[in-house]
């Protein structure tokens, strides 16, 4: 399914924000090129941790039908309609604090895709009711195919996160069937 982060956001009804995002992005070329993404929900640590770690909370704001065995090697997964996938498999955790996955690009970018790139998710207690996320992906290689998924992550990602945010405001996301 081409473009299947950002066409995520229309198949769930969740709008895109209006106003300023709760995320901030940031695109980094040197000494390593990375793109970094935070936002600040309003729940704590633990809640946030079980939303990116358990299958029934990663299906509260990521999609329906997700796979998450939390070990090295096992599966982030997301199971969109059509056959697409996104997620990728788990490199490393510490219960509470990060999550690291070897990431999928969609399928458009077939090089990115196989070479894959990591994304390591942070969670930091800024408050008791209140958690940082921080997602650092790395692993950019050069060429035309790398820049636009580059790009293109930088904005799907950001709608992910924004999904993550609205979860903790508004409550799960009621996926269609």
């Amino acid at each position: 399914m081409k473009g299947w982060i950002l066409g995520l956001a229309l198949l769930s009804g969740v709008q895109p924000a209006t106003g300023p995002s709760p995320v901030t992005v940031t695109k980094i070329s040197e000494p390593v090129k990375a793109l970094r993404f935070e936002v600040t929900v309003p729940a704590p640590r633990e809640a946030v941790w079980a939303a990116f770690t358990t299958q029934q909370g990663l299906a509260t704001w990521l999609w329906r039908d997700v796979r998450v065995e939390l070990k090295k090697g096992g599966d982030w997964l997301v199971l969109f309609p059509g056959g697409a996938t996104g997620g990728g498999t788990i490199e490393s955790f510490e219960r509470l604090r990060h999550l690291t996955i070897r990431a999928l690009a969609p399928e458009q970018f077939p090089t990115v895709r196989s070479q894959r790139t990591s994304a390591k998710f942070e969670l930091e207690t800024l408050t008791p009711d209140t958690t940082k996320i921080t997602l650092t992906q790395t692993g950019w290689q050069r060429g035309d195919e790398w820049d636009a998924a580059y790009e293109y992550l930088a904005k799907g990602n950001a709608t992910l996160l924004e999904q993550l945010y609205k979860r903790f405001v508004s409550g799960p996301i009621d996926w269609p069937h």
